[in-house]
């Protein structure tokens, strides 16, 4: 073999070596995607509307576990209730109870003042009255398949309401909230969708449970 043909032949062995080996490159691994609640409210509340109900502070939602990370969760009610299963490639913007907690702030806030903690110890130092406080617990934040094709948002809160007195807290008033919203697809997009119903739903029944302990 002449040296050009040689050349030639051991140019075209390393062309075919190198794309045999870009062939052994694995795939960059699929990026989860990011899901919340949606927008919210997209007009602002009428100008100078007063509050309708007492002032409130809305503390931090507790939670555990899972409910606590930023996993879309589900479970098999047909095979294992007892496993929460995360989706592989869908992931929450924020932890549930964050999420949770902005939406019912927004609820609550079309017929009140809502504060922060931060906001109330100020308030009480500068000589105010301190308001109520609400704490939940959240309990329950998942898609609950019945069937492979039919599923629901599950939601379940324990809420609480204490009383700012001079000797400390004092319970007012607790209640549990579990709301479920069907779910219009069996995957994660119909679930997120059907949590964030969920939380829609129980935001407006707390409202009103709040507005009924005056």
């Amino acid at each position: 073999m002449t040296r050009p043909l040689a050349a030639a032949f051991n140019a075209m062995l390393l062309v075919a070596g190198l794309a045999g080996c870009a062939g052994l490159v694995p795939d960059k691994p699929a990026r989860a995607t990011l899901y919340d609640f949606g927008p919210g409210a997209t007009a602002m509340p009428a100008a100078g509307r007063q509050p309708s109900q007492p002032s409130l502070v809305l503390a931090d939602i507790g939670a555990s576990g899972a409910l606590d990370g930023s996993a879309v969760l589900y479970r098999l009610g047909y095979a294992d209730p007892n496993q929460l299963r995360p989706y592989a490639h869908a992931r929450w913007s924020a932890p549930p109870p964050q999420l949770i907690r902005q939406r019912l702030r927004q609820q609550l806030a079309r017929e009140r003042v809502v504060l922060d903690p931060g906001e109330s110890a100020a308030l009480a130092r500068n000589g105010g009255v301190a308001p109520r406080v609400l704490r939940l617990d959240l309990e329950e934040f998942s898609q609950l398949f019945e069937s492979q094709a039919e599923s629901w948002g599950l939601l379940r809160l324990r809420a609480t309401l204490l009383d700012n007195t001079p000797a400390g807290e004092k319970l007012l008033a607790q209640r549990s909230f579990v709301v479920r919203q069907a779910a219009p697809t069996p995957d994660a997009p119909g679930g997120v969708r059907a949590l964030g119903a969920a939380t829609d739903a129980a935001a407006e029944e707390i409202a009103q449970w709040l507005a009924q302990l005056r």
